[in-house]
């Protein structure tokens, strides 16, 4: 049996999902701190989507491996770690690279997985289910009993985000196409359709004091509606622009126009509250930020693993295939997240 081989995915410009190229080489070596992980499952998400448009706020230049996050096994340590963690099953968050078949990590930055998990399914959790659960319980600090709005509750992280919403006790509202409103009301969701209905009107029907929170990742002009829906002393908590994914201009103004948004309804003595999300927030502070990552993503494998939650997952796919798994994420037609396997 031949030496193991490399095989990554390469982003070498603002291309069509047809234009992402597959390389070979050498497995990487781990330095002092690192492992390789040898992937078992990665995925597509927006942030990717975003990438090959050269639209994704601090990407790396051009040529790189997109992949915001994986799960695999560790393959081998480097100088300073401890042996004993090759063959361990974990995930990590590493915002590019992902897309490979060997990935170099800081062993300082990986998280176990519990046994009995499927890779795929908990690759579908690492950066949706640390987004769904922050977002959640650290920053709307939601409530029994209370109400919120998710928009693209059948997308990646609004599929699971409803998911612990409804364990907290939480009524939710939640914006989907016709397709998915069956799915969401199993789920215990209101499904309300954003194609044909009017979503403020539709949601003030629903709910005539407004909404506790929420959750809006499509940005936008829309975002100032979902403004408007807080109840007092409610929570909006914007984590992305969805809207902008296909809009020209700078990569940088669609997130400036919503933090500069949320500085000024801050400041407004209304009530309410407002707040920009990033998985990366505090990222500088090294230790606290793992230490957060790792109490989190474990908190959410753990959920996981009970079968308190299901993974979404859309499709499976061979990395060979990431220009039709890509074609399928940004389509708008599914429910959950694209998984790529080696």
């Amino acid at each position: 049996m031949g030496a193991e081989q490399l095989t990554q995915v390469v982003l070498p410009g603002k291309v069509e999902p047809e234009g992402l190229l597959i390389r070979h080489g050498a497995v990487p070596v781990p330095g002092p701190g690192q492992v390789v992980i040898r992937m078992e499952a990665t995925g597509v998400s927006f942030a990717e989507q975003q990438m090959r448009r050269g639209k994704y706020f601090d990407q790396p230049p051009f040529p790189f491996s997109p992949g915001y996050d994986l799960v695999g096994t560790v393959h081998a340590t480097g100088p300073g770690v401890d042996p004993d963690l090759a063959g361990t099953r974990v995930a990590a968050l590493v915002k590019v690279g992902g897309w490979a078949s060997h990935v170099a990590v800081a062993a300082a930055d990986v998280v176990p997985v519990p046994d009995g998990v499927d890779a795929a399914e908990a690759e579908a959790l690492v950066t949706n289910g640390i987004t769904a659960w922050r977002m959640l319980h650290h920053m709307a600090r939601v409530k029994a009993g209370q109400t919120v709005l998710v928009h693209g509750a059948n997308g990646g992280v609004g599929s699971v985000l409803v998911q612990f919403a409804r364990l907290a006790g939480v009524k939710v509202i939640g914006t989907a196409s016709p397709r998915h409103h069956a799915a969401l009301r199993e789920r215990g969701v209101t499904p309300v359709d954003y194609r044909s209905e009017d979503v403020p009107a539709r949601v003030r029907e629903i709910a005539p004091h407004g909404v506790d929170a929420v959750f809006d990742h499509v940005g936008g002009r829309g975002v100032l509606d979902s403004w408007r829906l807080l109840a007092p002393g409610g929570t909006l908590v914007s984590y992305g622009s969805a809207s902008t994914r296909d809009v020209g201009g700078s990569k940088m103004w669609p997130v400036l126009k919503t933090v500069g948004r949320v500085m000024l309804w801050n400041a407004l003595p209304n009530g309410r509250h407002a707040c920009f999300f990033n998985v990366w927030a505090g990222a500088r502070r090294k230790d606290s930020f793992r230490a957060r990552l790792h109490a989190d993503l474990t908190e959410v494998l753990d959920a996981l693993r009970r079968g308190d939650i299901d993974a979404p997952i859309a499709a499976r796919m061979p990395l060979a295939r990431v220009a039709e798994a890509m074609r399928l994420a940004e389509s708008g037609t599914v429910a959950g997240k694209v998984i790529l396997t080696p």
